[in-house]
């Protein structure tokens, strides 16, 4: 831009002030150095008075929606006045809220709010008469107010209380937004108040209308109530974003979609209950095809969710069934491995045990044939007959008898040898004896001959076995 005309319209387009020659003394006061006189501008607040204490109506700042950009500004420059010269002075007003005035698709009020970063800069577009302010005051916004917008709206609904009473619509202790929300879950429009104390309709409209049993009951019942003062800091940008120009100022907004509230319907200036009674009704009935079908979809969508949960938990089951089926038959496959190798282990173990027993037996079936043969051998010849010679009979305890001719002078273990070679009697299980007169044979006695145990010429011996 290179002449004084481009950036007086220009200015005037970025700031939203229509007098000329206020924009012109304030880019004079910069040496027309248009970004910072737009700098100072945006940066400072002040308020409209003329030479004769009345205030001067201008018109209302466009708000406008910084891209790029979906974190809220919670800062707040509060109003300053700044004289021109004139002897006039100068409302600036820089207020960010995380909202924006855009266009509605309700036909209610032909206007939305967004949620986002915005701006909302200019000069207030009213006067001070019509809100009612007896000299120049601006809104004042105390620290403790400006801790937290819940903070704020509790000290409101407090305040209130204190002045009108306990019986009134029913505002909630939270920020505009929270309660936003909560209309938003509740599937209920919201009724926004703000409250303006310096007016003069303000007392009357709060005592007659407000704390109207029949309109606090009707709103209670059909509205989430969100109320703040325009003395405070969120109940100033407020009023700011949404245009308020007289007071008391009442409002319908509701939450949209893609992260925007619709703002439904504004009653402005002193209203009786039957005024504001057929207002509401008639806000509400026109949103209420709205409120049934966005009703009807967080329903639907909830069923869906539900829905899928239970599908979700039905897989799940399913597959736990089928996991804990897997696991069942892994571990009984593993538990028929464990026993068939058990049985296996045990099967050649006894195989092992047969084997070994056999083979024992055998080795000591070998040895006792060797053995009886090696006693058979030891005998000698059967002698014959003769005056030296003792005939020995043995009666085996199946019956049999075995008989056999030894010389006298062999010993008792002579007859242990030839039992021991012709019979199948277990060796060393038995001992030799006569009957008449009884007398064992023993290993005592296995060192005599026959002759001198007196078994010469002849004798009958029987087998006993051991126990």
């Amino acid at each position: 831009m290179t002449d004084s005309t481009d950036k007086l319209s220009y200015f005037q387009a970025i700031t939203g002030v229509e007098d000329i020659d206020l924009c012109t003394e304030i880019l004079s006061a910069h040496n027309w150095d248009l970004e910072q006189a737009i700098s100072t501008f945006t940066s400072t607040s002040s308020t409209v008075k003329n030479d004769n204490n009345t205030p001067a109506t201008t018109s209302a700042a466009s708000s406008a929606t910084a891209t790029g950009n979906n974190t809220p500004i919670d800062t707040f420059q509060p109003p300053e006045t700044v004289n021109n010269g004139n002897g006039t002075s100068l409302v600036w007003n820089i207020i960010t809220l995380p909202i924006t005035i855009v266009s509605s698709s309700l036909g209610l009020v032909s206007s939305a709010i967004g949620l986002g970063f915005w701006i909302a800069g200019g000069v207030l577009s009213y006067t001070l008469g019509v809100l009612g302010f007896g000299s120049s005051v601006s809104p004042r916004i105390s620290s403790s107010s400006a801790n937290s917008a819940g903070a704020e709206a509790v000290e409101f609904v407090e305040m209130f209380e204190r002045e009108f009473g306990n019986r009134h619509v029913n505002f909630v202790g939270e920020g505009f937004m929270e309660v936003l929300q909560r209309s938003r879950r509740e599937f209920k429009l919201m009724f926004v108040y703000l409250h303006s104390p310096e007016h003069p309709d303000t007392e009357r409209f709060c005592v007659e209308t407000l704390c109207s049993e029949v309109l606090s009951e009707f709103v209670n019942e059909n509205f989430v109530a969100w109320g703040g003062s325009v003395r405070g800091v969120e109940g100033f940008k407020m009023g700011n974003s949404l245009k308020a120009s007289r007071f008391p100022f009442c409002a319908v907004v509701m939450a949209a979609t893609n992260q925007r509230i619709a703002l439904l319907q504004q009653i402005e200036g002193p209203k009786s209950p039957e005024e504001m009674l057929t207002s509401l009704q008639r806000v509400l009935e026109e949103s209420s095809t709205v409120l049934v079908a966005a009703r009807l979809e967080a329903e639907e969508r909830m069923n869906n969710i539900r829905l899928r949960e239970e599908q979700d938990a039905a897989y799940q089951a399913a597959l736990e069934a089928d996991q804990a089926r897997e696991r069942q038959r892994r571990e009984e496959e593993e538990r028929l491995a464990r026993e068939a190798a058990e049985a296996e282990r045990k099967q050649k173990e006894e195989e092992e045990a047969r084997a070994k027993a056999a083979r024992e037996a055998a080795e000591r079936e070998a040895a006792l044939v060797k053995l009886r043969e090696e006693k058979g051998l030891s005998l000698g010849p059967e002698p014959e007959k003769g005056p030296d010679v003792s005939q020995v009979l043995v009666r085996l305890p199946n019956g049999d008898r075995k008989g056999r001719r030894f010389y006298c002078t062999a010993t008792i273990q002579s007859l242990y040898d030839f039992v021991d070679s012709s019979s199948s009697l277990e060796i060393g299980n038995y001992t030799l004896a006569t009957n008449f007169p009884r007398v064992l044979y023993g290993p005592d006695k296995l060192s005599l001959t026959l002759k001198e145990a007196g078994l010469h010429p002849q004798v009958s011996l029987f087998v006993e076995l051991n126990s």
